[in-house]
């Protein structure tokens, strides 16, 4: 009888008897198999299961479920902590503050949960050792412990992760960026967005901001757009491609082509275009990736397909100067030289040599083009790069 199968399938009959035997029994040996399944199951069946646990248990056997601490997982330590809670309620207190003490990380990250359910007097002598499990390395400890931290409106960790932001270290600033984004503080995005438009993590900083603001408000805005620009240039070597279903890029793109297209739009369209060609086109970016996904990608390629480059570039080429935030972007899709040759008149040495690696590409780079942007930078590191191109 495979008792994992019945508990993660479709027949209530054995669903049922599957989760009495896991609870009724202290099945330590299942729900570890359970916990392992994690990455293969869908979200749904793991919300099933969740429901089917929680239905299976009642004030006798509850307590059952504290066998299960020794397995970690962010499926099923909700519906752990909230039936430890709603049967055992304070009672459990002194037993769950003495694994949040001395557990492994695992437990912690359940205690932590478990706590999100108790009134804040009874946490306050715990709270400075929940902004320290915050900063864990332990990922599901760090999150739920900044989500308790959110709920009890917790204003030193939240300061602290804001004085982050302006640490002069780069990995700093992003634990700065993933502290709020967990916390939930939307009253940081336009610092966190300042961070990203100098980071060279700009990246996975991008990749953050969806969490706190949902895709279709970011798009409203400029700056909401470079998060965009970010994120699509990130697919899908840091940001997966199941990025697409979860910011529901499909519409999201055809919404700016089809009523707010400007200038930054046409830069993150004509990037969106070159990028999901690369997806479609080379079978290893999407060979891990699930049925829906792959047709969410092709769907969405076809999508840009349609869209007509020439009109895209006309408007990307408003944003080829050197204070634009989406020049860095812009300059890929530019073809002729003396829009390439501007550029290399400003302060900005990212974009400098970019352009001259462009002017490489085309065979069009001279000595005169090196001599200009040699002026312009003071990095000597730098200078002897261009030296060398």
């Amino acid at each position: 009888m495979d008792l994992l199968k019945m508990l993660t399938g479709k027949n209530p009959d054995e669903y049922e008897k599957a989760a009495n035997i896991l609870v009724n029994n202290s099945d330590k040996e299942l729900f570890a198999k359970l916990v392992k399944q994690d990455d293969f199951l869908f979200d749904f069946v793991k919300n099933n299961v969740a429901n089917r646990i929680k239905k299976a248990c009642n004030k006798d056997n509850y307590l059952n479920l504290m066998n299960f601490l020794d397995y970690y997982s962010a499926s099923y330590d909700n519906v752990i902590a909230e039936t430890l809670f709603d049967f055992g309620g304070l009672e459990l207190l002194p037993a769950m503050k003495e694994i949040f003490v001395n557990g492994e990380n695992g437990k912690k990250a359940y205690a932590v949960k478990y706590f999100s359910y108790i009134p804040k007097e009874y946490l306050i002598e715990l709270l400075p050792m929940i902004r320290e499990t915050a900063e864990s390395d332990f990922e599901p400890l760090s999150i739920n412990s900044i989500d308790l931290l959110s709920k009890l409106e917790d204003i030193e960790f939240k300061d602290k992760a804001f004085g982050l932001l302006n640490s002069d270290d780069e990995f700093e600033q992003y634990n700065g960026v993933r502290y709020l984004v967990a916390y939930r503080a939307e009253d940081a995005l336009p610092k966190i967005i300042e961070v990203m438009k100098k980071s060279s993590l700009s990246e996975n900083i991008a990749s953050e901001i969806p969490y706190l603001v949902p895709v279709e408000d970011l798009v409203k805005t400029e700056d909401g757009i470079l998060v965009l620009c970010n994120i699509v240039n990130a697919i899908p070597e840091i940001i997966p491609a199941s990025a697409v279903l979860d910011y529901n890029l499909f519409s999201v793109f055809e919404n700016l082509y089809l009523n707010n297209l400007s200038s930054s739009a046409a830069v993150l369209l004509r990037l969106a275009q070159e990028k999901f060609a690369q997806l479609t086109e080379n079978e290893e970016y999407l060979f891990d990736c699930d049925k829906n996904t792959k047709e969410e990608v092709y769907a969405v390629n076809q999508l840009l397909e349609g869209i007509d480059r020439y009109k895209l570039k006309n408007l990307l080429y408003d944003e080829l100067y050197d204070g634009s935030d989406f020049v860095i972007f812009a300059v890929d899709y530019a073809e002729e030289k003396e829009e390439l040759e501007v550029l290399l008149e400003g302060s900005n040495p990212t974009l400098i040599l970019k352009v001259l690696t462009k002017l490489k590409d085309k065979e069009a780079l001279t000595q005169v083009h090196k001599d200009i942007a040699l002026s312009n930078i003071e990095e000597n590191d730098l200078k002897r790069f261009i030296e060398a191109l």
